[in-house]
């Protein structure tokens, strides 16, 4: 039986990028959207020219309040698209970015950040995890800048850094269980999130591409393959770990 994985945040960049990848090793994949219902349905297409099953669901990260809706959406889903009343995989994906400096940052956007990145996560797991097979895994995705540091990333890298820490806690609670929850930690990318700011300024991606061994800055293949190797069927003794992927920044 296939396995099905569920990713949040997957119309474009990253998320897109894991839900293909995945598909090439034989995943079959439930994508969240936002506001691009027509982005995530083109995922869904290439998935399924891919020969795997497919569909798109969509999920306010920052609502936790319909949390129970989108479950129930879920497990219809799984019945109707892929047979089954449970799923294997979960990847926390979906979340923004922010770029401002710490003395800039309001109110509004530091409880943005802890929203998408601590609460959602936090709370959209306690949901699903009952629908995960005993066995399954997590993925949460955090970020290169809790390693290091950046001048305008502060309140973004604060909940990454939660993110972490969350990482530990259910690694070691659902371990009776038999699932196993990792963190992969993206470097700097070139997709449009925080507003395109790595590969929309030239400047900044240079710096980036400077800072980093193999001299460029990431791409969303970089992650997608990443994340596909993280959780091939060999890789399941890899458990409660921070997994950088940032081609060497800052070492």
């Amino acid at each position: 039986m296939s396995k099905v994985v569920i990713i949040t945040g997957a119309s474009r960049g990253l998320g897109k990028s894991m839900a293909l990848n995945l598909a090439d090793k034989g995943r079959d994949i439930i994508v969240t959207y936002h506001s691009q219902q027509q982005q995530a349905l083109d995922v869904v297409r290439e998935i399924e020219q891919k020969g795997r099953k497919a569909a798109a669901l969509k999920l306010d990260i920052h609502q936790a309040a319909s949390f129970d809706a989108f479950i129930a959406e879920v497990t219809g889903t799984l019945k109707t698209v892929f047979g089954r009343s449970d799923f294997d995989y979960l990847i926390n994906n979906a979340g923004s970015g922010l770029f401002a400096s710490f003395m800039e940052t309001s109110e509004s956007q530091f409880m943005q950040m802890m929203n998408e990145h601590i609460k959602a996560p936090f709370f959209l797991s306690q949901k699903l995890l009952p629908l995960m097979v005993d066995g399954g895994r997590v993925l949460n995705v955090s970020s290169g800048l809790t390693r290091i540091t950046y001048p305008g990333f502060s309140a973004y890298s604060i909940m990454k850094t939660a993110v972490e820490a969350l990482t530990l806690y259910m690694a070691r609670e659902l371990g009776a269980r038999g699932i196993t929850v990792n963190t992969v930690a993206p470097g700097a990318i070139e997709t449009d999130f925080g507003g395109g700011v790595v590969r929309d300024t030239p400047e900044l991606n240079a710096e980036f591409a400077g800072m980093t061994a193999l001299g460029r800055v990431g791409l969303a293949q970089d992650i997608g393959g990443a994340v596909a190797a993280i959780l091939d069927d060999q890789a399941g003794w890899v458990n409660a770990q921070r997994i950088e992927v940032s081609g060497g920044q800052t070492i």
